[in-house]
């Protein structure tokens, strides 16, 4: 159980550095404007926040590392529940998507991590 928390850690952790790659690096690019539907004049009047955005992300994807690399249960459930607030506050705010893409796949992070502690 414990290989199996950790994998799915990982992957949100991944998933959480492709998002600041998208939100600070990608955000006024297509691929940027493809991925979050964004029309070109507001990718670029929105660049700053979009970049700050991505670096919470970061530090999100951070303290998950951190809890993997250290062994730190504490530390990655933490971290995961984080995720999925955030997640649960994206979805009910901007698009029912990031509940499905952020916040499931902390969920079932956080449930293996406890289930193997």
């Amino acid at each position: 159980m414990s290989i199996a928390a950790n994998v799915v850690v990982g992957l949100v952790a991944a998933l959480h550095l492709y998002f600041l790659v998208l939100e600070m690096f990608l955000w006024d690019t297509p691929t940027g404007h493809r991925t979050f539907g964004l029309e070109p004049a507001f990718a670029t009047e929105s660049k700053v926040l979009a970049a700050n955005q991505g670096l919470y992300n970061g530090f999100l994807a951070a303290g998950l590392i951190w809890g993997l690399v250290a062994d730190l249960t504490d530390v990655k459930v933490f971290f995961l529940i984080c995720v999925v607030v955030a997640g649960v506050y994206g979805a009910a705010t901007v698009s029912r998507r990031i509940l499905v893409v952020q916040a499931l796949p902390a969920l079932v992070g956080l449930v293996l991590v406890l289930a193997a502690a």
